[in-house]
This record gives C-alpha cells, structure tokens and sequence, in this order.
C-alpha cells in the first residue's frame, strides 16, 4: 500500500463558472439553513430535506464550495511486494477521497506532473450527472482535450446527487494504472448506521502495467491479471500487507464499494456477516440483505454491516472474489482483508457458498424515490460485437462502428464551433428534442459480459436477460432499477431508458479498459441547439491549445480509442 502524506486539502468560498450559473437548471436550486446532517438514529433526515426528498427534482443550495487540489505523478509501488511503476494522486493509490454535502459546489485542480509518455491526462466524476455542466465531464475527446503535462485543469460541478462514487483518468488507461479515488457527497440514508468506514476499492493488479498488458489484449484477447487489492494492499509472496478494520460489537457500519478493476467482476462478502445494501450507484434503494454481492466494473454499492459475530471468532475474511465465468484471474482464492473484532489475527472463517457468475443484483434493487418511465420518443438498437481490423487487432463494434475519436478535436469543441455533422467513427446519436424518453437496446451474442456506462444520466432498466431481444420481451417501466451503471448479460439484451434533460455531449461505454480503448463505446450530443450556452469556451480552448502544443513537440500519437 502506498503510504506517501497527500497535499493538504483546503475548503476555500468560491464561485460556481459563470455559464453554469446562467443554465436554466440552477433555478430550482432552494437555499438551506446551515446544519449538521443527521445523527446514528436519524439517517434518513439531512437539514431542511430527508430520504423522501426527490433529489432528482429538489437540490439544496448550500452556499459552501469544497476545493481540492489533485496532483497526478509517476510512482514506483509493491502493494503485495511486488515491485513496479504506476501512477497516484498526491502520492497515493487510492487518491484521497473527496468530501462534499448535498448540495455544495465542488471544485478540483488537477495538475499534471506525470512525465511518462502518451502522458495526456483528464479526470472523469464517475457518475456525477453534469447537469448543464458538460464540458466539467473530464472525458477527452468528447469534452475536453487532455490535459498537458505540467499544465493545471480546474472542474467544477454541484453536489446535487448523495452517496458513493469516485473519480478517475478517462485517458486511455490511467485509470488502472492507480489514477482514481473516492467521492462522498454527504446527505440521506435510506438505513440507520453507527458509523460510516469510508470508501472500499476492489482492484484487479497486474506485474506488467496496464499499457504493456494492452499490446496482448488488442492482439490476442484480454489477459490474465496475476492478482487485486482491497483498498490498495494485498499479501504476496515477497511482502505486502492486508487491508485490515477494527468492528466493536453491537455497532452497525456502513462501507461504501467500488469495483475500479480494469476487467474483472468480484462478488463481496465478509465471512458470518450480513450485508444490508442501501445504494446502488448514487441512487438510495429499500434496504435489503445478502450475503455475497456481484458488483461489476464501475458500480458502487453502500452496505452496513452490523458487528453481530463476536461470540463466533474474533476475526473474519472479508473476500473480493474475481469471478472466472467473465474473467480469470491467477489469485482468485486470496484477495482478501482482515475484519476484527478485539486483536488482529489470521482469520480461520469459511466463505460463503455462492456459483460462479457475473450477475447484476437488478432484481434486488427498488429505488427509493419511485418513478415511472414514459412511453419512448426515441429508441435505437445497438449489438455489440468484436472483429479485427487490418492490422488483426481485436476491436469492439456497436452496429458495425468502432469508436475512434481525436484527442486533439474533442466533439464538445466541434459542437462550439458550429459542426453538425460528425464522422462515422465519431460513433455519435443525435438527440435534438427536449425532455423525451429515449429507448436503448444494447445485445450480443457472445459469451461475454459487459458492464454498461453512460455519462451525464442516470438510466432505468427496462429489461436485462439472456437470449435475443424481441418486442415480446416485458419492459418494466413502473420503478425499475435506477443507476449509471449496469450489466449487459453475455448472449443477452439490456434495455435501457433515461430522459434527455440534460444538454451536452455525454459518452456511454463498456467499462472493462480494455473494451473502452478497443473502441467499445459510443456519444449522444443532446439537445445541441442549449449546448454552448453551457461551455465555458476560453477554459475549453486554451486546454486544446496547450495540449495541440505539447504534442506537436513531444510528436505525441494516439494508439486506442481515443477515450
């Protein structure tokens, strides 16, 4: 596990950008008194608001800007004993979390100071929707141009969802390199809980860096990754160390997870212990219990775990198990922490009993605040598939057309310009109406997995199952799982709905690495009459021109995707 001293993090007043004051969105924001949130017993209260607040609709303005500074260096790390090279933020793999409430307004500086090459850089809010705020998305080529080296890119978006997610580079594959970290936006829980434990990172971890591992999976499929880590650590042969916390009996606490693998699907469990699981994403569910639980590629899950196994042993596996049946991985049986209830010791607790899958926990999941899908204005049908281009390196299509976008010529820059035509590799939909629902149905009939990402929404979930999609299949449109990301089953469908109410150019996506550069991904531009009333132009184009400048000079070339 690292363990360099990160930056200090300072809570300065500030101003959200002009042009997102401006967007009509802020309007409904409702000014709040200061207060303390809630307490161990009332969770579901937060200030003038609670659980029963529709988040969605209703955002409190809280009048407090949280400002981080993020700088993103070259490292050389052993999180298992394993010496090799990687990448942090502020000296450490996970960077620090990000703290906000409900409501605030969040701005970040990140610095680049990496010095390898292709060392472009962009940090994405994983799941935060952007409202009006588009251009803050952190995606290169579709929002932005990367950020140069030694060069400083300041985002700023509001608060206006609660819970746990996380950031991390959407530069081709910096993210897995140990570029990402947490976001806690304080508020309303749908479930009381003593104390929160903070974020909760599960990891594939490689010998070889991702972007040596990447040559092999474009030529001959993914690899297979020779460990994971549990927040940063794990036990190798040569060292390293367990990710280890302290339970006192009779308290209940709450973890927030993230599966920030670059392709492997864990399920979680802690061994004796029940889960309670009170979000999916960022969007708070009805509680319910499992004992192991599948989360896939990019989603979150909050649990609370109560300290009821004392009179059992005193310490317990806590076990992120890589599931074979979508990815292997030569570690399997030994990622693994330590959860202790007096001394830390060597647990001797047996897991749970569970079948190897790459499920979806869909059919456990109900959001609290319930909504109702529309009826489609719009709807599309995209299938996946994978075939070699000229060179016989693998590329992922949807409907025939693989990703590949410029680094240098981002679409938000081509929709400021005035471009209303995008070339075929752009992989673009246009979404010219406002306030509509639109239908998406995504298939494949390989036996592959894939966990589905769209920036900017929330989407709902139709339908998701195994087989071919046809007009027989039931949609369920009355409060179906809501979140941003979800898995398309192998040889199946998923079906997915969301509202355009948002105006920008927004990136869905497969969020295995190796899928997203092999150009597994395409774009909606949304309601682009609104867009440019919403782009702060002069931060856009003087990104563009420092990184067109660098890489001029540094003879810079694209090698995947582009995002």
């Amino acid at each position: 596990m690292l363990s360099f001293n990160p930056k200090s993090l300072a809570l300065l007043s500030a101003t959200l950008l002009p042009s997102v004051l401006a967007s009509p969105f802020f309007a409904d924001l409702y000014p709040r008194a200061a207060c303390d949130g809630n307490t161990a017993s009332t969770r579901s209260e937060w200030c003038d608001y609670s659980i029963d607040t529709d988040y969605m609709t209703v955002v409190p303005d809280t009048g407090v800007t949280r400002e981080y500074w993020l700088e993103l260096t070259d490292v050389t790390v052993a999180p298992d004993g394993v010496s090799r090279s990687a990448m942090a933020v502020n000296g450490s793999i996970p960077g620090p979390t990000l703290f906000a409430d409900w409501g605030d307004t969040v701005v970040v500086h990140v610095i680049n100071s990496l010095t390898t090459s292709q060392n472009g850089t962009s940090i994405h809010f994983h799941g935060i929707r952007q409202n009006y705020t588009s251009d803050q998305d952190g995606v290169v080529s579709i929002t932005q141009c990367p950020t140069a080296p030694g060069s400083t890119l300041t985002y700023t978006w509001k608060a206006m969802q609660y819970g746990s997610t996380w950031y991390h580079s959407h530069f081709a594959l910096q993210a897995w390199q140990g570029i990402f970290g947490g976001i806690i936006i304080n508020g309303p829980a749908t479930a009381n809980y003593d104390e929160d434990k903070g974020m909760l990172f599960l990891n594939d971890w490689d010998y070889s860096t991702v972007d040596e591992l990447y040559a092999e999976a474009e030529a001959s499929g993914p690899p297979t990754l020779d460990t994971g880590l549990i927040n940063g650590t794990n036990i190798g042969d040569t060292g390293g160390y367990r990710f280890n916390t302290s339970f006192v009996s009779g308290t209940s606490y709450r973890m927030r997870l993230v599966n920030a693998a670059v392709d492997t699907h864990f399920k979680f469990s802690i061994d004796n212990h029940t889960m309670q699981v009170i979000a999916s994403d960022l969007v708070p569910i009805t509680p319910y219990n499992t004992t192991v639980l599948d989360i896939g590629m990019g989603q979150r899950y909050d649990i609370i775990i109560t300290a009821d196994q004392a009179d059992v042993a005193s310490n317990f596996w806590m076990r992120a198990i890589p599931q074979s049946s979508c990815s292997e991985n030569d570690n399997s049986d030994d990622i693994r922490g330590i959860i202790y209830y007096d001394t830390i010791g060597t647990p001797e607790t047996s897991a749970y009993d569970y079948t190897d899958s790459c499920d979806d926990e869909t059919a456990n999941i109900s959001p609290y605040i319930a909504k109702t899908v529309g009826d489609f204005f719009n709807s599309t049908s995209e299938t996946a598939a994978v075939s070699s281009n000229e060179e016989g390196l693998f590329r992922w299509t949807l409907n025939s057309t693989t990703m590949l976008v410029s680094w240098e010529d981002p679409t938000l820059e081509q929709v400021v310009a005035g471009n209303t035509t995008y070339d075929t590799s752009d992989a673009v939909l246009t979404l010219p109406e406002a306030n509509v629902w639109m239908y998406l149905v995504i298939e494949t009939t390989l036996g592959v997995p894939h966990p589905i990402h769209l920036h900017g929404h929330d989407f709902w979930i139709l339908a998701q199952g195994t087989g071919t999609y046809s007009s027989s299949v039931t949609l369920n449109k009355d409060n179906p799982p809501r979140r941003d990301t979800a898995m398309l089953p192998s040889s199946g469908y998923l079906v997915m709905a969301f509202e355009t109410d948002n105006p920008g150019v927004w990136l869905m996506h497969c969020h295995i690495g190796w899928h997203t550069s092999e150009g597994f991904a395409l774009q909606f531009v949304e309601r682009y009459d609104e867009i440019v009333s919403t782009v702060d132009e002069t931060r856009l184009t003087d990104n563009c021109d420092a990184w067109e400048t660098f890489a001029e000079s540094a003879e810079i070339e694209q090698e995947d995707s582009g995002v």
